[in-house]
């Protein structure tokens, strides 16, 4: 559930993005990465007050790893340069 309410909240300004310019894209971005850090703190404590002794216990702390991954990739993205990156040169001479 909380999964598919992050996907939904990340697509709509992704999708806002595509027609506006990279500051709108960026300023998106930071909103996403934003939220999922406020997400974070929600499963944090979410994790302090779970009931221990359960069976079947909820990965609190898998679910920290993978929103900590999204909002680096995030951040990653948003933080890139906007030049294109260098190429080597072709060889250009295939004859032997």
């Amino acid at each position: 559930m909380l999964a598919m309410l992050i996907a939904c909240a990340a697509v709509t300004p992704a999708a806002q993005a595509a027609s506006g310019d990279a500051d709108t894209e960026r300023e998106n971005l930071a909103r996403i990465s934003s939220e999922l850090e406020r997400v974070q703190v929600m499963v944090k404590e979410a994790a302090d007050r779970a009931p221990s002794g359960q069976r079947v216990k909820f990965r609190y702390d898998w679910l920290q790893q993978d929103l900590q991954m999204l909002r680096e990739g995030v951040n990653d993205h948003a933080d890139a340069p906007r030049q294109p990156r260098p190429v080597p040169p072709l060889r250009g001479d295939y004859r032997q």
